[in-house]
């Protein structure tokens, strides 16, 4: 059993720096807004990891909050992109000639 939690642990983490990766290079924001939902959810699955390993029951709140977080952030961020256009690459300023 501890040797599936141990590559368990390795994989979620691989992927967590994979995602890490498409969040700063990118090539679009979409990529780089998927590739930070992907890690926040990683994050709720190694402190789900972490509950299971210690057996403190606590954690998996603070792993459901952190999820609703994640959630609501990913949301604000894609309207935002939607309502300023950020996705086009433009450099002028909203309201300018």
């Amino acid at each position: 059993m501890t040797a599936v939690l141990v590559i368990t642990t390795l994989a979620v983490f691989a992927t967590m720096a994979m995602a890490l990766i498409r969040a700063l290079k990118g090539p679009t924001i979409y990529d780089r807004i998927v590739a930070v939902n992907v890690f926040g959810t990683k994050t709720v699955l190694v402190v789900a990891l972490i509950t299971y390993v210690t057996g403190h029951a606590d954690l998996i709140d603070v792993a459901l909050v952190y999820a609703l977080i994640n959630f609501i952030a990913v949301v604000t961020v894609l309207k935002l992109v939607k309502e300023r256009d950020l996705a086009a690459g433009g450099d002028e300023e909203p309201g300018g000639d």
